[in-house]
């Protein structure tokens, strides 16, 4: 049998191996090169350390020195479970990738001889399209000798824009882009619930005059 490795002293935790995983995110242990290192953290008492009293205090907390900014001057470390700072790390990633938003844009077509039927049955849809947070692009296309009307196209796009005025703002004003003329809605935020609460604050007072009415 080969002989087994040197034992860790105590408090000491075991090496994880003689060399580091390239894939590792973060260098750690006795892999930091720097001479020394700022410690930050509510673990510590914060400061700047020689790179062996820093790796000490690690072993002292059966934690790892953790190199979370290598391109400060010195570098900063941190003293955290590995495992548990890298399970940290990728959770808050999910959590980001989960809020960020997808942009979901919606397109609405128009002839330049579009008629108010078509013209309301268009907008009804796009009201409900900026409620729910997308972003509206509609456009004009023009066939043929149709193009002689995009003055008539502008013209219907600005109204559009001026009907959704509620529920949208212009993001691009009407543009003409070979045979389409097109104009980019996007959604108004949320009104603020500072206007539910003026009309909760009526609600007593249109109770107390309809109390005062009855005792008359």
């Amino acid at each position: 049998m080969s002989p087994a490795g040197p034992k860790p002293r105590p408090g000491q935790r075991p090496r994880r191996g003689n060399e580091r995983n390239s894939r590792d995110p973060y260098v750690i242990n006795e892999y930091i090169r720097a001479r020394e290192v700022r410690l930050v953290g509510d673990n510590v008492e914060q400061g700047v350390y020689p790179i062996e009293k820093a790796r000490r205090i690690a072993e002292e907390l059966e934690l790892d020195l953790i190199e979370i900014s290598p391109n400060a001057e010195p570098p900063v470390c941190r003293i955290l479970d590995y495992q548990k700072f890298l399970y940290q790390q990728k959770k808050r990633q999910k959590e980001q990738k989960a809020k960020a938003a997808k942009v979901v844009v919606k397109e609405i077509r128009f002839g330049p001889q579009t008629d108010d039927h078509d013209y309301n049955f268009k907008l009804k849809h796009a009201v409900g399209f900026l409620k729910e947070g997308s972003k509206v692009k509609a456009y004009v296309f023009f066939r043929g000798r149709s193009i002689l009307f995009k003055e008539q196209g502008e013209v219907l796009l600005l109204r559009f824009a001026n009907d959704l005025e509620e529920y949208g703002k212009v993001e691009m004003m009407p543009v003409l882009e070979g045979k389409r003329m097109t104009i980019m809605l996007t959604p108004l935020k949320a009104p603020a619930k500072k206007d539910d609460s003026k009309k909760e604050g009526k609600k007593p007072e249109a109770r107390e005059s309809a109390a005062e009415e009855g005792a008359e």
